[in-house]
């Protein structure tokens, strides 16, 4: 299977990019060294066609579970399918999982759009943007269905996991499950999950919503000699994934926490009249230790 990709590069750094898989980003690395600052996607991973082996992907129009089958609209229930053959529930909405339209392609800009009919009708553009080390990313999704609907965006990047890799990323509370099911009520962050000042990721398995962040994010790599510093916008939540003995972790701004369409107060969703636009952005900048 040959994917094409499209390529940016500025000073410091380079990425590749496949259209045709979701937008996904495939490779970012740093130019000099190829030191990889987004998980490296090898030909396997590439060929694959899957964009969970791949850098980094959008989501919309939400992001992460819905349970119960679908979820009510001003007008009437909305009735969705899981869409994987691993996950019980519909994941990460419909735009991960169709070929994107190349806008605009130069040097250091890629502009992708996608004008999806499933589960109803939205136009999503993505703007990804290199300049001196710094990785742009503007996501929009403006509603083109006649009934309004709930709307929530985010970005899936997977980054390299080393034994002294660090975190900062201030929360004030996490979602948590009563009976191991999906999330239902917010807690305390606990001590292992603090990340209001650079500490290591926790051994255990983490999979939650964080929420009450500001937006920004470092992510410390000193044995690989560097060092990210991430601000979102829109994005008022943050999924942490750390799985267990894998090189990589998943750190992943997003509008809303999973499952929010059955939250109380639907938290970080937005309902969309037809004609009306949603954003998130996130900027990843390279810095050299």
């Amino acid at each position: 299977m040959s994917v094409p990709l499209l390529h940016l590069q500025d000073r410091l750094t380079r990425l590749s990019i496949a259209p045709e898989l979701g937008a996904s980003l495939v490779n970012w690395q740093v130019s000099a060294t190829d030191q990889a600052l987004l998980r490296p996607a090898d030909e396997a991973a590439l060929n694959s066609g899957n964009p969970r082996r791949l850098g980094c992907y959008p989501l919309a129009p939400w992001s992460n579970r819905i349970a119960e089958g679908g979820f009510l609209r001003p007008d009437g229930w909305l009735a969705l399918t899981p869409n994987t053959g691993h996950d019980p529930y519909p994941i990460h909405g419909s735009a991960w999982q169709q070929a994107w339209r190349v806008e605009h392609h130069s040097k250091r800009r890629a502009r992708l759009s996608l004008d999806s009919a499933v589960p109803f009708a939205y136009r999503a553009t993505l703007d990804i943007h290199l300049h001196e080390g710094c990785l742009s990313i503007d996501l929009h999704a403006t509603h083109l269905d006649s009934s309004a609907t709930w709307y929530g965006l985010g970005l899936h990047p997977y980054f390299p996991r080393y034994p002294d890799t660090r975190l900062q990323a201030a929360a004030r509370s996490v979602w948590l499950a009563d009976e191991g099911g999906l999330p239902s009520r917010q807690a305390k962050v606990p001590e292992d999950w603090h990340f209001a000042t650079a500490q290591a990721l926790p051994a255990a398995v983490v999979d939650h919503a964080f929420s009450g962040w500001p937006g920004d994010c470092v992510i410390e790599q000193p044995g690989a000699g560097y060092r990210l510093v991430c601000n979102a916008r829109g994005a008022g939540h943050f999924l942490l994934f750390c799985p267990h003995e894998q090189p990589f972790f998943c750190f992943e701004p997003v509008s809303h926490p999973i499952n929010a369409h059955h939250l109380p107060g639907r938290p970080g969703l937005r309902l969309l009249q037809q004609g009306e636009t949603t954003h998130l952005g996130f900027s990843v900048q390279y810095q050299p230790l």
